[in-house]
């Protein structure tokens, strides 16, 4: 197989380092870079078991300096980009949207022209570069909820056979759908899109998109509501539950994201859109009911014992109804469909977390941060 020089931004978070673990091993003959801030949601134990592999290399850099980066891009020769590296929590969003513009727009511009500089620098130009953006469903709004149970998923995967998930509504996001951002998170991942899109058009850069849906699985910061609620069980602290509960998010296994990310980095056609998603639609609340009572089993714990743990508070701001990836795009020309029914995912993530209570306390705790300052110049 060809050699490659890939950067992986992000490798550090959550989604980051599955896709870096797998192209480490998948991949030998590729020189993996992995490129992070290590802002609070980067944890480089997330990576431990290929650190020291000889294909895979850390850089501690930040997405929006322009000159380390188009430096980078000329030391090592990139020929790859995925682009993970964001800012990825609404509330958060809410809260702080300057450094969410900052992070997912400034930052995707300063990679877009370090590379764009870069590959137009040589002979072949374009030939065999990708820059793959990987995008959120959030950039789509909201989809009209119906009442549940009406309307068959368009096609049966691993994930959505067990007959009990029906779609609900009668609508999905495909790629074609209109934008329509409603969060600062949103309207941020929404404006980097157009721009990785618009360096094509411009300058005929080879990009991709993809929009994926919920992801969940083991390395996901506990901010997050299946690895906090996880958390909070065990230790029988308050389940925060916004509104009554009845958003509903469809949900994707992270190795299966990371999977599709393999597909599409390898095998997408240039200048299209992707649409990652399960047809695995679950309300936050059943959600969560699921999550209490895997985690009670698993502890030994009676039956329900900790449903009374569900708080219900003010719901969040802008918070949208519903969202529902259509893949059938990505299904029928790469191939790719999920491998886990949500059960059986939900089943090994909280495995994982019990099993990894080190881990877990390191991050909430933050010393992970405080063991990452000094480390490193870039």
């Amino acid at each position: 197989m060809v050699k490659r020089n890939i950067v992986i931004t992000g490798g550090a978070g959550f989604i980051g380092s599955h896709v870096v673990r797998l192209f480490v091993n998948k991949y030998p003959e590729y020189n993996i870079i992995n490129l992070d801030k290590l802002t609070y949601a980067g944890n480089l134990a997330n990576l431990k078991d290929v650190e020291d592999k000889p294909n895979y290399k850390f850089v501690r850099m930040d997405i929006c300096d322009f000159e380390a980066f188009y430096k980078l891009m000329q030391e090592e020769r990139i020929d790859g980009i995925i682009h993970l590296a964001a800012e990825s929590h609404v509330d958060r969003s809410i809260k702080d949207p300057f450094t969410f513009a900052q992070t997912n727009v400034m930052g995707t511009l300063a990679l877009l022209q370090a590379a764009k500089l870069y590959w137009e620098s040589l002979p072949e130009k374009y030939e065999g570069k990708r820059f793959y953006h990987i995008s959120t469903d959030e950039v789509y709004g909201a989809l009209v909820m119906n009442h549940p149970g009406g309307i068959e998923p368009p096609f049966t995967t691993a994930a959505s056979s067990g007959g009990h998930h029906l779609a609900y509504g009668d609508d999905f996001f495909y790629e074609t759908t209109k934008y329509n951002p409603h969060s600062p998170y949103s309207a941020s991942k929404a404006s980097s899109d157009h721009f990785v899109r618009a360096y094509h058009d411009t300058y005929g850069m080879p990009t991709i998109v993809t929009n994926c849906s919920n992801n969940y699985g083991p390395y996901q910061f506990p901010e997050k509501l299946i690895p906090l609620f996880i958390n909070n069980i065990r230790h029988r602290k308050p389940l925060p539950v916004y509104g009554r509960g009845e958003n509903v998010r469809d949900w994707l296994f992270v190795e299966d994201h990371a999977r599709a990310i393999d597909l599409i980095f390898h095998n997408g056609k240039i200048a299209e859109t992707y649409n990652i998603g399960g047809f695995n639609e679950w309300k936050n609340i059943d959600i969560i009911k699921v999550v209490i009572n895997t985690v009670d089993r698993l502890l030994g714990r009676k039956e329900d014992e900790d449903m009374d743990l569900i708080t219900y508070v003010t719901d969040r701001l802008g918070h949208d109804a519903r969202y529902a990836i259509d893949s059938t795009k990505l299904q029928k020309e790469l191939g790719w469909e999920p491998s886990l029914q949500f059960e059986e995912g939900i089943e090994k993530t909280v495995r994982w977390y019990l099993d990894n209570q080190g881990w877990m306390d390191q991050v909430t705790s933050g010393e992970y941060q405080r063991y990452y300052e000094g480390m490193y110049s870039k």
